[in-house]
C-alpha cells in the first residue's frame, strides 16, 4: 500500500535555507487558507496586512451533515486507524511504530497536524500558535525524558544521575516582566507598589504551595503529579476539585487583589479559565506538580524554542512519518465483523475512502468521539458536555518594540489588568545578532463570557475588529506600536482546549472514557486528562496505545 507522507515541517536547524526561499507563503501552505487581509483605509493600521486563521471549522463541521458527503470510491486495508494528529495522535503513533506496529494510519482534518502546538513561520522568524513552552519535566516521568534526549533537548547525564539540557533550549534570560502602575518589573509575581499587607498574602499562598509540592496521600502517591492519573486518589486532596479556585483562595484568606490578578492569569495561560471556573484542585496542580530537576536547572526553569512546542509536534511526526493523512476528514465509524471501518472525506482531491482496520483510536475531543461513535453500544456518554477554552493567538511582525521605563523586553511580557495573558517573544531563544525586527506571539483566552457565546462571537469577529483590539492593549504598555506592525496574522481557536473545571478532574466519567471497548475502540486525547497540556497529550497517546498493543498480542 502506498501512502503519501506528510511533508517535512521546515522548523528545525539545518531547513534554514529552504525558509529562506519560501518566506510568507510557507506559513500560509503550513497554517491552512487565509486570505490576506487589510485594515480599514484611513486608519492607524492602514499600513498593515495579515490573514485571518483558524482550525478547519468548515470542512470540521461536516461531521454534523455526512449525509452530503459523496460515497465512498474505493476501501484501502490496514491494521490500525488513528483519528487526530494532535499531540496525543502524534505520541500514539510514535509509540506504536517503535513496538512493531507499522501499518498505521493516522488521519488530520488541517493540512498540518499538532493540534493547539500548531507553529509557523515567516521570513522574520519561526512562531508558536498555541502552546510555546514544556516546563521542565519531573525526571519520574521516563518515557518524556526519552524522548527528549532523541530531540536533544537533553544531551547527557550528570554523574549524580540528574539530567543535563541543551542550554539552546532552556528559556534564555530575561525570561519574564510585569507592567505594572507604568513600569516594566520582572517578573510576572506582582511586587512594585505592592502594599506590604499584600506581599504577606502572596508570601503565605507561596509557603503552601511548597508544603503541596511535597506532601503524598495515604495510598504514597504525590498530591499533585503530571501525568494526572499519577497523582493521589486520596479523597483529603480529591475533593478540592469540587470546588473553584476562587472560592478555595477565599476560604483561606487569600483576599489581594494583586495575587487574585496573578493567579487568574496563571489559570488563563494554562487552562483558559478564570480561578472563578478553574477546579481548585487544577489551580494548585498548576504550581505544585511542576517537579522538574536537572543539572542545569530547577522547577522554575521552561523549555522553548522560536516555533513553540511546534518544535516538538515536528520531532514526534518525523519518528513515525510513513501513513499521516492530513486533510482527511473521518466522518463515520462503523463496527464491522473483523474490526472497524473508517469513512473519509479528503478536501483536496473531495473524495471520500473506506478504511477497513482491525482497531481504530480515537485521538479526538470528546465531543468528535461522540459524533463518530453515535449509537455504538456501550460506549461510555457523558452527561454534560466539557467545558472547551476558545483563544484568540496573533503574531505580529515588528520593526522593534518601544520601551517604557523599567526591564527590557523578556520572553514572556504580561500587562497588568490586560484581558490577555501577554506576549511571547518569539526570537528570544534567537543567538543571532543585528535586526531589530521581531515577531511576538499574543495571547488572548476569551473568559468573559461562556465558550459557546465566546466561541460564536469570536467567528463573527472581522480581522480589522481582532487586530483594533488587540493593538488598543498592547499601546497601553508600548506607546506607539501601531505604526512598528509590519505584518499580523490572527488565528481563532473555537474549541482551543479542554479547561479543569470544577468537578471534571475527578468526576469518575474521565476515566471511564479511557477505556476501550470490546478491543477495537481505543481513546486518547488531552480531554481524557481534564487539562489541555503537552505532557498530558503525550501521555494520553502512550497510555492509549498499550492498552491497543496489549488487546492485540
Amino acid at each position: 500500500m502506498s501512502v503519501p507522507d506528510f511533508p517535512q515541517c521546515p522548523f528545525l536547524p539545518g531547513r534554514r535555507e529552504f525558509l529562506g526561499r519560501a518566506g510568507l507563503g510557507m506559513a500560509g501552505l503550513l497554517l491552512g487558507p487565509g486570505l490576506l487581509e487589510s485594515c480599514a483605509p484611513g486608519s492607524p493600521r492602514a499600513h498593515i496586512r495579515g490573514t485571518l486563521r483558524g482550525a478547519n471549522k468548515v470542512t470540521g463541521h461536516q461531521l454534523w451533515n455526512p449525509g452530503q458527503l459523496p460515497a465512498p470510491t474505493h476501501t484501502v486495508q490496514t491494521d490500525i486507524v488513528i483519528i487526530g494528529g494532535g499531540v496525543a495522535g502524534l505520541s500514539a503513533k510514535r509509540w506504536l511504530h517503535r513496538h512493531g506496529q507499522q501499518n498505521v494510519l493516522l488521519l488530520e482534518l488541517d493540512a498540518h497536524v499538532g493540534g493547539n502546538s500548531a507553529s509557523g513561520q515567516n521570513a522574520t522568524s519561526a512562531f508558536p500558535w498555541g502552546a510555546h513552552y514544556l516546563p521542565l519535566p519531573d525526571p519520574r516521568h521516563a518515557e518524556l525524558l526519552e524522548f527528549l534526549r532523541e530531540t536533544g533537548t537533553i544531551t547527557g547525564t550528570a554523574p549524580d544521575g540528574r539530567p543535563i539540557y541543551n542550554e539552546y533550549h532552556l528559556c534564555h534570560d530575561p525570561e519574564e516582566r510585569l507592567h505594572l502602575h507604568g513600569h516594566w518589573q520582572t517578573g510576572l509575581v506582582p511586587e512594585l507598589g505592592v502594599p506590604a499587607s499584600d506581599r504577606a498574602q502572596i508570601a503565605r499562598f507561596f509557603e503552601l504551595i511548597e508544603t503541596l509540592r511535597h506532601a503524598r496521600g495515604q495510598d504514597g502517591l504525590d498530591a499533585f503529579r503530571i501525568p494526572v492519573d499519577q497523582s493521589s486518589q486520596d479523597e483529603q486532596f480529591r475533593r478540592l476539585d469540587a470546588i473553584s479556585f476562587a472560592d478555595y483562595l477565599t476560604q483561606h484568606g487569600f483576599t489581594s487583589d494583586y495575587l487574585r490578578w496573578y493567579l487568574d492569569y496563571c489559570c488563563k495561560d494554562d487552562y483558559g479559565t478564570t480561578a472563578a471556573m478553574t477546579s481548585a484542585w487544577a489551580g494548585l496542580h498548576y504550581f505544585a506538580a511542576r517537579k522538574g530537576d536537572a543539572h542545569n536547572a530547577s522547577s522554575a526553569d521552561v523549555l522553548t524554542w522560536p516555533q513553540g512546542n511546534g518544535f516538538l509536534v515536528e520531532h514526534l511526526r518525523r519518528q513515525a512519518p510513513e501513513g499521516i493523512l492530513p486533510n482527511t476528514l473521518a466522518y463515520a465509524v462503523q463496527e464491522t465483523a473483523t474490526g472497524v471501518a473508517v469513512l473519509t472525506y479528503n478536501t483536496l482531491t473531495q473524495k471520500t475512502s473506506r478504511l477497513q482496520a482491525r482497531h481504530v483510536l480515537l485521538a479526538t475531543p470528546q465531543f468528535v468521539t461522540q459524533r463518530l461513535l453515535h449509537g455504538l453500544p456501550g460506549l461510555f456518554r457523558p452527561t454534560q458536555p466539557l467545558h472547551r477554552a476558545p483563544w484568540v493567538v496573533a503574531n505580529l511582525t515588528v520593526d522593534g518594540l518601544p520601551q517604557g521605563p523599567g526591564a527590557p523586553l523578556s520572553w514572556d511580557n504580561v500587562i497588568y489588568g490586560a484581558e490577555s495573558v501577554g506576549y511571547v517573544n518569539a526570537n528570544q531563544q534567537d543567538v543571532a545578532l543585528g535586526t531589530q525586527q521581531k515577531v511576538i506571539t499574543y495571547y488572548w483566552p476569551l473568559t468573559d463570557e461562556l465558550p459557546k457565546a465566546a466561541r460564536q462571537r469570536a467567528y463573527r469577529t472581522s480581522y480589522d475588529q481582532w487586530l483594533t483590539q488587540i493593538l488598543a492593549e498592547l499601546e497601553k504598555a508600548h506607546v506607539g506600536i501601531t505604526a512598528r506592525v509590519r505584518h499580523a496574522d490572527v488565528w481563532v481557536w473555537g474549541h482551543g482546549m479542554v479547561a479543569p473545571t470544577p468537578g471534571t478532574l475527578w468526576h469518575p466519567g474521565r476515566q471511564q472514557a479511557a477505556q476501550p471497548l470490546r478491543q477495537r475502540f481505543f481513546f486518547a486525547h488531552t480531554d481524557l486528562s481534564g487539562m489541555s497540556i503537552f505532557e498530558e497529550g503525550f501521555y494520553q497517546g502512550i497510555r492509549a496505545a498499550r492498552q491497543l498493543l496489549g488487546h492485540s498480542a
